[in-house]
């Protein structure tokens, strides 16, 4: 590598290191520290104080905590799998050399790039028991469908949430299968063509192995952005009802800037980043990298 392109690449990745560094490490480094303090929002006339492992501690008796962890782990063990499988099914299809296919990618990718919180504004009135999906099931089921109120309901509070999380979020998903499979050679597709390969085989032996570097991507980057649940909590249940939306990070707001606890929300932070973190090495683990060799 010659002095030129050590100093171009430099160049390119100094900004976003920059960014890196302030917004990301340096925040984690401070929060790590708070963590051993009893920090408050507002000063207390005591100071701030060093506590030890008392915050830590505090973590196994925190009832709170562990729903909203186990709520976490439901949502991504159905959001994150549908939502792939959903991406790649739109991606084969927009991906067809079709007059609307540029048509289509542009309507399925729209609900990504809209704020998270507008998307679950619009849906708080779609789920009311007057809303348009309890009239549109009423009429298809000819009147049978009694209005349910998605949202106050135990029972249908979180896969509510859920579904608008997949139809929101499977836009960006798909545009990253999309590109994965324009990479794929067409010689590929020619050769099992002359081979007699069905459209099945194709996929199976040709277009899956080919996306595992993508696929791999989109799982491991999907599970981060499920973990990180909250914005649609928020808007529409608050964590209800009886706590049957509550998550992590609501729970780290709660106690961070409602009850004024930064340190104590600084260990919650502290120990939700390594739970995050230690998951996504072992689906890299498990997954598998293959690397490109020159």
């Amino acid at each position: 590598m010659t002095r030129n392109n050590k100093l171009v690449i430099t160049a390119f990745l100094l900004p976003a290191s920059i960014l890196l560094i302030v917004f990301m490490i340096i925040p984690f480094f401070m929060a790590f520290g708070l963590s051993f303090t009893n920090q408050r929002l507002i000063p207390t006339p005591r100071g701030t104080q060093l506590i030890g492992l008392t915050n830590y501690l505090r973590l196994f008796n925190d009832r709170l905590f562990w729903t909203g962890l186990k709520n976490n782990f439901i949502f991504v063990l159905i959001v994150v799998p549908l939502q792939t499988a959903f991406a790649l099914g739109l991606a084969l299809l927009v991906n067809i050399k079709l007059k609307l296919s540029k048509f289509f990618r542009t309507v399925y990718f729209m609900p990504t790039v809209t704020t998270m919180v507008v998307v679950s504004v619009i849906w708080t009135f779609l789920y009311y028991p007057e809303g348009l999906i309890n009239g549109f099931l009423s009429s298809i089921t000819g009147g049978l469908w009694s209005g349910v109120d998605f949202l106050k309901n135990t029972a249908w509070a979180f896969p509510a949430i859920m579904f608008m999380s997949i139809w929101q979020g499977v836009g960006f998903q798909m545009l990253i299968f999309l590109a994965g499979l324009q990479e794929i050679p067409a010689s590929f597709y020619e050769a099992a063509e002359i081979d007699g390969a069905s459209s099945y085989q194709k996929f199976l032996y040709i277009t899956f192995p080919q996306l595992k570097n993508t696929t791999t991507f989109v799982l491991i980057s999907t599970t981060i952005l499920a973990f990180r649940l909250f914005s649609q909590v928020y808007v529409m249940t608050n964590g209800g009802p009886r706590y049957s939306t509550y998550t992590v990070m609501l729970h780290i707001y709660n106690t961070a800037f409602k009850r004024l606890n930064i340190g104590y929300g600084s260990a919650l932070t502290v120990v939700f980043f390594l739970i995050i973190l230690i998951i996504s090495l072992v689906q890299r683990g498990l997954l598998g990298e293959e690397r490109e060799v020159d």
